[in-house]
């Protein structure tokens, strides 16, 4: 009998789609939202996990700026949480696969050009949003040697919703100025593309503990900008 995904955070962009791709090939799905499923409470990932499962937190407290001034609160969440799941794993029996983010890195590159980290470089988070989810890799990996975290990086939809692409989006139907950094290169990488690597990561039993999952190329926001008003056929200059 294949194994049960029960992925934690389907109320999320990523969640979301993961749960619909999962759930299309005749698989055993449980998907739960934050409100069903409190992964800072211990006792409720002791309830959810079972024996043979396959655990996978997209659940995450993505508010960078607002974790500067609740910062107890993205610890509970990027960090107690997967803990917390790690922990229930470990006493199940059951496989835990942990989504985390670039920011884990600072970005510096000592003044050569910008390129990909490897999973095996030194991380130096430059927030609290960075820090808590640094902390909850390493809570989730001292809890569980065997989870698996997938990093990646500037996740987006292609829809509507909260990410940058389709804030910028909606920008471009506006008629005030846009202005955005140039000093932020990054990759950007498509939901779907994200969600069918996890899917890969818990079929095929890819071993960790560090993988980094994104698409390919790397852009400054200022370019990914500027491709994104073209597309929608606004001016870019």
């Amino acid at each position: 009998m294949s194994s049960r995904i029960v992925i934690a955070g389907a109320g999320g962009q990523l969640g979301g789609f993961l749960r619909s791709l999962a759930g299309g090939k005749d698989r055993d799905v449980l998907a739960l939202t934050s409100s069903q499923w409190d992964i800072t409470d211990p006792a409720a990932a002791e309830r959810v996990v079972a024996r043979g499962d396959v655990v996978i937190n997209c659940a995450a407290y993505t508010d960078v700026d607002g974790a500067e001034s609740d910062e107890a609160g993205a610890y509970a969440v990027n960090a107690t949480g997967p803990e917390n799941m790690a922990r229930a794993c470990a006493r199940a029996g059951a496989r835990f696969i942990h989504v985390s983010t670039d920011y884990v890195f600072d970005g510096d590159f000592g003044g050569a050009p910008p390129h990909p980290y490897e999973p095996s470089d030194q991380p130096a988070p430059q927030s609290v949003y960075g820090r808590s989810k640094l902390a909850g890799e390493e809570a989730a990996l001292a809890a569980l040697p065997d989870a698996v975290i997938v990093r990646t990086a500037w996740v987006y939809t292609g829809g509507d919703g909260k990410d940058f692409v389709a804030v910028m989006r909606r920008l471009a139907a506006g008629d005030g100025p846009v202005r955005v950094v140039d000093d932020q290169v990054g990759s950007p990488t498509y939901v779907g593309d994200l969600a069918a690597a996890l899917l890969q990561v818990a079929d095929d039993h890819v071993p960790g503990p560090i993988l980094h999952a994104a698409n390919e190329g790397a852009v400054s926001r200022f370019e990914q900008t500027r491709a994104i008003f073209s597309e929608c056929g606004a001016d870019p200059a």
